[in-house]
């Protein structure tokens, strides 16, 4: 895998194990998402028997997302299901069969992988920097102040999506086929 010299690694797995992944250098970012598709699919998850949940307490989907190329399943990915919110979305999502943990999501044609901030221990897992689109957060959520809080996509989140795509050599390497998800 491209990058794996890099010192920074931390290792993304669902609740029992059995599903693991390498995430390698540092983050693209680490934020906080609001958006309404993140809450539903959130909302479908967190349903699901034993799933450890993928909402925070205030409506929003904690990710830290990662250059393609410096992601690698270390064990699992036979037992990926893949959900969609709709059959055409343009964003698939990934929980493991095994325990219905979240594990990330992919935009079609992206170049990064969205890891659940829940997926990496605590000690490992980088801080989050940003929230984004909390324009679409649940009524009377108030937002702290501790990091920037955007209503959309802001111009900082959306240059380090374009700088690390510059960086790989404007290349958005696949991500694995998944079995499909079974409500």
């Amino acid at each position: 895998m491209a990058d794996m010299h890099r010192t920074e690694s931390r290792t993304a797995s669902c609740q029992c194990g059995a599903v693991t992944l390498e995430l390698a250098g540092k983050p693209i970012a680490a934020a906080t998402c609001y958006c309404h598709s993140c809450q539903r699919a959130g909302e479908v998850f967190d349903a699901l028997p034993g799933a450890p949940g993928a909402l925070d307490a205030d409506g929003g989907t904690a990710y830290v997302l990662v250059r393609k190329d410096r992601i690698a399943w270390l064990s699992g990915s036979d037992r990926l299901a893949e959900h969609r919110l709709t059959p055409d979305a343009p964003t698939r999502r990934f929980l493991s069969r095994c325990c219905n943990s979240p594990m990330g999501l992919e935009f079609s044609k992206g170049h990064w992988l969205s890891v659940y901030s829940g997926r990496i221990a605590a000690e490992d897992r980088p801080p989050v920097e940003m929230r984004t689109m909390v324009g679409d957060r649940c009524e009377g959520v108030e937002m702290p102040d501790d990091v920037p809080n955007y209503r959309a996509h802001s111009g900082k989140f959306m240059w380090r999506l374009l700088t690390a795509w510059v960086a790989m050599g404007f290349r958005a390497p696949p991500i694995e086929a998944t079995k499909g998800f079974q409500q």
